[in-house]
């Protein structure tokens, strides 16, 4: 059966994805073996709704480590062939925890540190996922836990967020120094794990680890303001007691913890900072003069509002404009209200989105 650039029966490339993605080797076989020499570029070619990718691509993705070899083999396929996203094969068997088809695909000479898009390698990959085993066979195979994305982290940095301990453990012992990193905007690992909540990886890391009590990241925020905004109490406590933090350390704008727990509507975080610690309710933030109500009113969190007038929040608190957190909440209620009646008649916002971190 001859395939045509032009499309045939039922777009033949979308076909074969579609075996590969499935598992279905012979079907697969029979499929190529009918296949005309002057047709192979079928097989051999990126396929453009698909991101770019190669049928190895697929198979490495998927984990289907017999119809890798066939493809590479049988067909000679690229192992090294780059999807749009500069992604290779190893990057998706990596990605996806497939042991199987990473360790074929280095035996058959990929390169270990190749580069995605944003600098990314395959280890990096690996441990966006809790899977020992494939970071063990990248490391063992030359990979370097000390490389950085174009965000500056490393691959430890990125485990970290994960929170495997196990893994964090064995990148420690293979390469000693790699907790020595911050990302471009100097976050360390510590702040990551902090920020996600993963207790077991901050106890690692506080073990392990010599960072500096209080290490701010470009904004000023410390791994115990991360904890606290996030809402993890447990690791805020760890932090106190045996990385020695500050509960009343300030980011640049002079912010402390409790002012960005009141902008998150972290309210057990505010009565542990304000009840258990002794911090002042209405502590102000440095730049403008809120306090952790205005912040609150201005969110539109009615419970942690509630949550800090019970802890004796002065309600007619004035900001650095003279404005209350009411004229603040109300302001931010009429600004949603204005919202909502442009989303129901279509009309969007033409600026840009900004995200927090």
């Amino acid at each position: 059966m001859a395939y045509s650039r032009r499309g045939g029966d039922a777009q033949p490339q979308e076909r074969l994805f579609r075996l590969v993605q499935e598992g279905r080797l012979r079907p697969l076989q029979e499929e190529l073996e009918r296949t005309e020499p002057s047709c192979s570029w079928q097989v051999k070619t990126a396929c453009p709704r698909r991101g770019g990718d190669t049928l190895l691509h697929s198979a490495a993705r998927h984990g289907h480590r017999d119809i890798l070899a066939y493809l590479a083999e049988a067909w000679e396929l690229d192992i090294e062939a780059p999807n749009r996203d500069y992604k290779r094969p190893l990057h998706e068997a990596a990605s996806q925890g497939h042991r199987d088809c990473v360790l074929y695909l280095l035996k058959r000479g990929a390169t270990v540190d190749c580069l995605k898009k944003g600098d990314w390698t395959p280890l990096m990959m690996a441990c966006t996922r809790k899977n020992l085993e494939v970071i063990q066979v990248l490391v063992e195979h030359g990979a370097n836990p000390l490389l950085k994305n174009k965000d500056g982290w490393n691959s430890f940095h990125i485990a970290s967020r994960e929170g495997d301990p196990e893994i964090l453990h064995y990148l420690l012992t293979v390469s000693p120094a790699v907790w020595k990193t911050e990302s471009k905007i100097r976050r360390t690992p510590l702040h990551t794990a902090a920020m996600h909540g993963c207790l077991e990886a901050v106890k690692l890391l506080l073990e392990r680890c010599q960072y500096e009590p209080d290490s701010r990241d470009q904004c000023g925020v410390t791994p115990f303001m991360d904890a606290i905004q996030c809402g993890h109490i447990d690791i805020a406590q760890l932090l106190l007691v045996i990385h020695e933090a500050c509960f009343t350390a300030k980011d640049i704008l002079g912010a402390q913890a409790l002012h960005k727990a009141a902008v998150t509507g972290q309210d057990k975080a505010i009565q542990f900072l304000v009840a258990s610690l002794g911090v002042g309710v209405d502590e102000r933030v440095t730049s403008t003069q809120y306090t952790a109500l205005h912040h609150a009113a201005e969110e539109g969190h009615t419970s942690t509002v509630k949550t800090l007038l019970s802890l004796g929040a002065e309600l007619e608190a004035k900001d650095g404009r003279n404005r209350s957190a009411a004229q603040l909440g109300v302001k931010a209620m009429d600004g949603r209200r204005l919202g909502r009646a442009r989303s129901s008649t279509g009309q969007e916002s033409k600026g840009p989105w900004r995200r927090g971190q």
